[in-house]
C-alpha cells in the first residue's frame, strides 16, 4: 500500500467519522434535505466546500498543487445531475452517506454502494459514446469560474463566503 493510498484511507476514514456525528448519514436528515424543510445537510456541504476551496487555493498560491480543470459542459452536468437525484431519492442516501451508513451497519445501504458501483462500470464501458454526444454538448472547455469573469479566485472565494454566511444566517431564522 502506498501513503497515498494509506492517506486516503485514513482521510476516508475521519470523513466518515464527521458525516456520523454531524449526523448527516441519518435518513430523517436526507428525507429533510429532499424536501427543503431540514437543512443540516446543505450546511454541512458548503461548509465542507468552503474550507476545501480554501485551502486548496492556498495550496495552489503556495506553488504546492497545481490546479487541472475538467471540461466544463452542460450536457454531462444535467444528466449526473439528474442521475445523482434520482439515486439520492430512490435511496435516501446520496454517495458519500450511502458508504458511512454501511459504516454504521445499516446494511440496506449497501445497495446504493453497488449501484454506485454498477453505474461506474456502465459509464465506462458507454464512454466512448458519450465522449461524442452528450459530454460534448455545451463543451465551455476547461475553465474555471475566475477564468470565465476574468477575476481572481480569491474574489470567487470571497463572495462564495459571503454568500454562505448569508444562507447559514437566513437558515437559522427559518429554523431549517
Amino acid at each position: 500500500m502506498t501513503i497515498e493510498q494509506i492517506l486516503g484511507l485514513l482521510t476516508g476514514i475521519a470523513f466518515g467519522f464527521i458525516l456520523q456525528r454531524a449526523r448527516v448519514l441519518r435518513y430523517e436528515k436526507q428525507i429533510g434535505a429532499m424536501f427543503l424543510q431540514d437543512m443540516t445537510i446543505l450546511k454541512f456541504m458548503l461548509s465542507s466546500i468552503l474550507v476545501g476551496m480554501c485551502g486548496i487555493l492556498l495550496l495552489q498560491d503556495m506553488g504546492i498543487i497545481t490546479l487541472a480543470h475538467k471540461s466544463m459542459n452542460f450536457g454531462g452536468v444535467l444528466i449526473g445531475g439528474a442521475l445523482f437525484g434520482i439515486g439520492w431519492a430512490i435511496m435516501g442516501f446520496c454517495p458519500g452517506t450511502s458508504v458511512g451508513a454501511i459504516g454504521e451497519g445499516r446494511w440496506h445501504a449497501i445497495f446504493g454502494a453497488l449501484g454506485m458501483i454498477i453505474g461506474a462500470g456502465i459509464y465506462a464501458e458507454i464512454y466512448p459514446f458519450l465522449k461524442n454526444t452528450v459530454l460534448s454538448w455545451l463543451d465551455m472547455g476547461k475553465v474555471g469560474v475566475a477564468d470565465v469573469l476574468g477575476v481572481s479566485h480569491w474574489m470567487i472565494a470571497i463572495i462564495f463566503t459571503f454568500a454562505v454566511l448569508f444562507l447559514f444566517n437566513w437558515f437559522e431564522k427559518k429554523k431549517l
